[in-house]
Parts: C-alpha cells; sequence; structure tokens
C-alpha cells in the first residue's frame, strides 16, 4: 500500500492552519501563539509541510479542480447532471460568487501561507538535521511555485505573498503576471538543488518533479505578458534532463500507467497527489465542509445503472454523469481510422458491460430490440465506437450503444479513473493516487518547446516516443510521424488522447491561444456563450469584498 502519512489536513499543538478559515479573507489564517512555538520544535516542522502537502487534495480529485481544465474545452461538455453547468456554457452565472471557486481559492492560499511559514521558521527549528531542513525549504518552495502557477493560470496576477501571516490582515494587491513568474521561477530554480532525487519518503517533490514543472512552467511563460526569449530553450533542456537524468521510463502498456493499488508506483510517475483508503488521511475541504478521498471517478461515466441487466456496483462506478465527450474528441482525435493503429482509444473508454442483475429487462434504449433476456455475466452493453445499422444491432443479444444514439446520460466512459476497490456501490471517496506529472507528459512539453523552437525533427521524435508505446503490436511504424507532420494542432490533439481528463485540456488551449477558436468550434453548448476575456477565471468577490478598498486595490476581472 502506498505511503500516505505525508497528508493529514490539520496540525495538532495549537498549529490549525485554516479549517474555519477557509471563507475568511484571502490568507487570514491566524497562527497562535502556541502554534508558533511548536512550528520551531522538530515535530512541529515536520507536521506544518505534511500540512502543506495536505492542499494539493484541494484541486486534484476535485470537482473544482475538473470544472475548471475539463469542463469548457473542445474535448468535453455537460453530461446529464450536476449544478455547475455554466461553467460549460460560460454563462454570466459563472461568476466571482460561485462557491467552489471562492473554495479552491482560500484553500490554496491557505496551503501557501502554511509553505510561508515552514520556510520563515527553517532558520530557528531545533532538534532536526540542517541538510533535511533545506530539503523540506525546498519542497515548499516547490508547493508554492505549484500553487502561484495554478493561481496565475487561471486568475492572471493575483495576491503574492511570500512571508507567513501570523496575524489576520486584510491589506492585499493583485501582483502582476510578471511578477507571479518571476517568483514562480525563481522559487523552483532555487529548490532544484536541494531536493531529493529519488526519495524514500514516496509522495514527496524530487528534483525530477521540480525540473518537471518548471519546464511547463517556461512553456506556459513563454505565451504570457511575461514571455522571454529563452522561455522555449529553458523548457527544452529541463523536460530533456527530466527525460535522460533519472530513473523514469514510460511503462510498454498504457493502460498500466493507471491500474490501481501497487501499480500507482511506477517508473512513469514523477509526482502525485496521494489518496488512501484511511478515512483519518484522505480528507480534503470543498466547500467548508471535509470530503474525503478522490472523487475523479465519479464524474466520467454514463448512466449504465438503471439500464436492462445492470445495478450500481463497485466495478463500473457511481455514475454522476457529469462530464460528456464531444463529437470532436470521438471522431477527430480518436478517429476510427487510427483506432487499429493506436491503442488509446480502447484503453481509455469502456465498452463493455457485464450483466450484475440479470432480472431486470427495462429499460431498453437500443431502438432494434423490444426485449432482453440475461443470465449473470452476461454482456449487456457494448459500445462500438462506430456506427452501425438498425439490422446489425437487431442480432446481437445485448444493448448496443452507436454514436448516433449518444445522449447526455449515455455516452463512451473513460475508464481511467474507475475506483473498483471502493467498499461500497454508493462511495465516493476513492483510494487511487492522482498522477500530476507523468513522463508521458514530459515528452510532449519537450516536443512543443522544440516545434517553437522550430526544430521540428527532435519535436517528432519526442512525439514518437509517446506514440510509439501507444501502438497495438505490429503497428508501431505506423504510429511514427514526420517533422512535417508537427503542429500546434497536431501536438493538442496529441495531448488529447495521451492526456484525457487529467486536468490540462484549458490550460493547453490557454496557452497555445485556441480555447476561444476551439470552444466555438467544438464544444455545442460553449460556442455561442465565449468571450474572449473567458481566458481567465472570475476573482472570488469575497476576496475583493474583504481587501482593504476593496476592488481599488484587488479588481474583478475584465468581463465579470
Amino acid at each position: 500500500m502506498k505511503n500516505s502519512y505525508l497528508f493529514i489536513g490539520t496540525l495538532t499543538a495549537g498549529l490549525l492552519l485554516g479549517t474555519t478559515a477557509c471563507k475568511d479573507a484571502l490568507v487570514e489564517v491566524p497562527v497562535s501563539q502556541v502554534g508558533a512555538q511548536y512550528i520551531n520544535s522538530a515535530a512541529g516542522f515536520e507536521a506544518a509541510g505534511r500540512a502543506a502537502y495536505s492542499t494539493l487534495r484541494d484541486f486534484y480529485g476535485r470537482e473544482i479542480g475538473t470544472n475548471l481544465t475539463v469542463f469548457g474545452t473542445d474535448l468535453y461538455t455537460e453530461g446529464a447532471d450536476g449544478s455547475y453547468k455554466f461553467m460549460n456554457q460560460y454563462l454570466s452565472q459563472f461568476d466571482g460568487r460561485v462557491d467552489i471557486l471562492r473554495d479552491f481559492w482560500n484553500r490554496f492560499y491557505v496551503g501557501i501561507n502554511t509553505m510561508n511559514i515552514v520556510i520563515d521558521n527553517s532558520a530557528t527549528v531545533t532538534g532536526i538535521d540542517a541538510a533535511l531542513v533545506k530539503r523540506r525549504v525546498a519542497e515548499m518552495k516547490f508547493l508554492r511555485a505549484h500553487h502561484y502557477f495554478v493561481l496565475t493560470q487561471t486568475f492572471g496576477g493575483v495576491a503574492l505573498v511570500t512571508k507567513g501571516n501570523l496575524e489576520p490582515t486584510k491589506v492585499f494587491a493583485r501582483a502582476s503576471v510578471k511578477d507571479m513568474y518571476t517568483q514562480i521561477t525563481s522559487d523552483l530554480e532555487s529548490a532544484i538543488p536541494d531536493l531529493a532525487t529519488p526519495t524514500s519518503d514516496y509522495g514527496r517533490a524530487t528534483k525530477g518533479a521540480a525540473e518537471h514543472l518548471l519546464a511547463r512552467v517556461y512553456l506556459t511563460k513563454a505565451t504570457s505578458e511575461a514571455a522571454a526569449a529563452d522561455d522555449y530553450a529553458k523548457a527544452a533542456t529541463l523536460a530533456t534532463n527530466v527525460i535522460k537524468n533519472y530513473n523514469y521510463a514510460l511503462l510498454p502498456d498504457f493502460a498500466s500507467v493507471f491500474a490501481q493499488g501497487a501499480g500507482e508506483i511506477n517508473s512513469e510517475v514523477i509526482f502525485s497527489t496521494q489518496y488512501t483508503s484511511d478515512a483519518l488521511t484522505a480528507i480534503g475541504l470543498a466547500g467548508g465542509a471535509a470530503v474525503q478521498g478522490n472523487q475523479t471517478h465519479l464524474y466520467f461515466g454514463m448512466e449504465y445503472d438503471t439500464q436492462a441487466g445492470m445495478q450500481r456496483d463497485t466495478e463500473n462506478g457511481r455514475p454522476f454523469k457529469r462530464y460528456r465527450p464531444t463529437t470532436y474528441l470521438l471522431e477527430t482525435v480518436f478517429a476510427f481510422d487510427n483506432r487499429v493503429n493506436d491503442s488509446r482509444y480502447k484503453k481509455t473508454f469502456k465498452d463493455t458491460w457485464r450483466s450484475n442483475n440479470p432480472s431486470k429487462t427495462t429499460p431498453i434504449f437500443d431502438d432494434s430490440k423490444t426485449s432482453l433476456k440475461f443470465s449473470a455475466g452476461d454482456t449487456t452493453i457494448f459500445i462500438p465506437g462506430f456506427e452501425m445499422s438498425k439490422a446489425e444491432r437487431a442480432k446481437r443479444p445485448y444493448q448496443v450503444l452507436v454514436p448516433s444514439n449518444y445522449r447526455p446520460n449515455l455516452f463512451p466512459t473513460m475508464q481511467k479513473f474507475l475506483d473498483p476497490l471502493r467498499p461500497d456501490r454508493t462511495y465516493e471517496a476513492g483510494s487511487r493516487d492522482y498522477i500530476m506529472f507523468r513522463l508521458a507528459e514530459t515528452y510532449l512539453i519537450l516536443a512543443e518547446a522544440q516545434f517553437k523552437l522550430g526544430k521540428l525533427p527532435e519535436a517528432a521524435e519526442a512525439i514518437n516516443a509517446v506514440r510509439r508505446r501507444a501502438a497495438w503490436p505490429g503497428k508501431t511504424a505506423q504510429m511514427v510521424i514526420t517533422p512535417a507532420q508537427v503542429s500546434t494542432d497536431f501536438i493538442l490533439e496529441e495531448r488529447g488522447r495521451e492526456l484525457l481528463g487529467e486536468m490540462f485540456r484549458w490550460f493547453d488551449l490557454k496557452r497555445t491561444g485556441k480555447l476561444i477558436e476551439r470552444v466555438r468550434a467544438y464544444n455545442p453548448d460553449a460556442k455561442a456563450n465565449i468571450k474572449d476575456f473567458h481566458v481567465l477565471r472570475p476573482i472570488p468577490q469575497d476576496q475583493i469584498d474583504r481587501t482593504t478598498d476593496g476592488a481599488t486595490k484587488f479588481p474583478q476581472n475584465v468581463g465579470y
């Protein structure tokens, strides 16, 4: 079982960093005198560091994280259920009053305050080896850079706070995007020399993780208002370092990257948000209340459980029907003609359901059937991924879901995040880790940077490393692309095939300047409403209201 001790939601002995403060103003989290003394001890210093890691769970494995990165893109639109469809549709309800947006903002700043306090107290902590103190400070800089990077991509310039707040304060202002990137890159560059590689404490930041993140930062910075001429070169150098200088390796089989349990720790994973089946250590905060576990398994499933021969079970998941794949994703990114060479469509989407409730004979969505009868274990639903005639479907002793019958509650189900190890079928708290960085993405970062540098052969080779792994046996040659095929659109489609659902897409489209164009072209529920200003999200209104001088010092983003 993977280690889970790194992540605890709160600290004992008086150092409570924000379980009740998450609805207060930005970083308005006082640390008591007892807490200030406690953190100077070895136990308190280590506990504060673990609490900082726990705030990754407030984004990865949460609906706010997937709503902000998967929803409202060219690859996913809304399914049948969910309270936040306006986020996908870019409606006026998506403003600074959205609760999960506010909670994400506040929890990340609680985390940043914790990181700052650990860094501030590193010079005075006692009872801990000096080399270990340096490593812990580097870990906090890595996490702080991560949090500020996510916030900057999402909101633009935000409050840049690098000292821990021991008293409540309402004096804040928005930094420029350039200042944000200066801090982010400085944190990562100073952290890398002092980070471990590798570490026996699985789940802690390493040199490889920091170099991967910094490569992504430079790739993103290159198209921001903070761009510098050498950003792409730096991104390429860092990505190359990660690929060549560590023991990371692509797994032979794409599907095995997402194996649950012991398979979650593998050579391709560079860094992940750790989860566990232990309820006490899996807690994060959402909406100001404790929630447990990685909940991503809930969001990508179709309504299989109401169909003939079926009921909900742990193997097939509890389908919230939040996110439905677009036609563009299914017919262009995963074009049928390419599926004979590329294994990723088959290994990404579930295509077969087997009866776990044989006595149930209705409903039937397949219009080629009037009645069905099953035995336990029989195929009840099959999704071929292509159109079949009514006559051809009628020959099958089960329901066939074809593209012309896809609808908001019935669609191909992504199986990457399913969590069959949950103790029962209603359980929302998943235990699988959330993979944040993996080597396949490093190759794609390298490819994009090399493409931008005009090095097309090098870009093609980086893409081909990922594509060769994805090939069906005997189809490797057919998966190899030429330098002439490399383009921004090809890279985006390759990232879609490889990284689908992994909380990159909105950031990818924004970084490449393709968000507005592609949402209008491929997301039918969003195309009418998305505007140029939607490349930034709304600043939580609570933050503006609770800042001294309000919008004068902390203005809302244009358009909201």
